[in-house]
């Protein structure tokens, strides 16, 4: 039986990392094998194409291609074939995540994003996406006292508000995928949220 596939999105600072030890260890006990992984990244190209993305500067377009580039590695190495042995896949950002940064955030249009959806995923798609929301003053807030920032933790404040817009905007299109967690609560109350919403899976 082919495993699930669990996306985590959400702005920077939102929170979402925080919860992935906390579902892996809920699966698990469900007798679950789990396979955690990250976009970009996931595979030892994607890792050093991830290192590319996050620090050096460069066209949106480019930064697009870049991260398609690292996500058919990852389907092929890791995600396909975990799915396939009936893991279960809990990757931090998707393709979610392009179309709030690269589209939403810089401005790439979306029929070019979809095109390459298209040809690199075909029919794969996320079974669930939880997406952790914060209001971006909050994310803004929390990313001064993170470690040292990435050039995507740099952005302006308009930045992230346009890629909230775009990550609710996906929400909406997408309901029966997409769980949004108000990420502005206490740490017990959204690890509450995130359970509820795992244990239905």
């Amino acid at each position: 039986m082919r495993g699930k596939f669990i996306t985590l999105e959400g702005m920077d600072g939102a929170g979402k990392s925080t919860h992935i030890p906390n579902i892996i260890a809920l699966l698990e006990s469900r007798g679950i094998e789990v396979v955690s992984t990250r976009e970009p990244g996931g595979t030892a190209l994607g890792e050093s194409l991830r290192a590319i993305l996050l620090h050096e500067e460069m066209h949106p377009e480019t930064e697009t291609l870049l991260m398609f580039a690292a996500r058919r590695e990852h389907i092929e190495k890791v995600i396909a074939p975990a799915l396939a042995r009936g893991a279960w896949v809990l990757s931090d950002r998707f393709t979610d995540a392009t179309y709030a940064y690269q589209c939403g955030g810089r401005g790439v249009q979306a029929e070019k994003i979809i095109a390459l959806e298209q040809w690199v995923q075909g029919d794969l798609q996320p079974d669930a996406t939880l997406l952790f929301d914060v209001p971006v003053e909050v994310s803004v807030a929390r990313l001064i006292n993170a470690r040292a920032p990435d050039k995507f933790e740099r952005e302006s404040e308009s930045f992230f508000t346009k890629i909230r817009n775009a990550y609710l905007q996906r929400a909406t299109d997408h309901p029966k995928r997409f769980h949004v967690i108000n990420s502005n609560q206490s740490l017990e109350a959204v690890i509450s949220n995130v359970n509820e919403v795992v244990m239905a899976l």
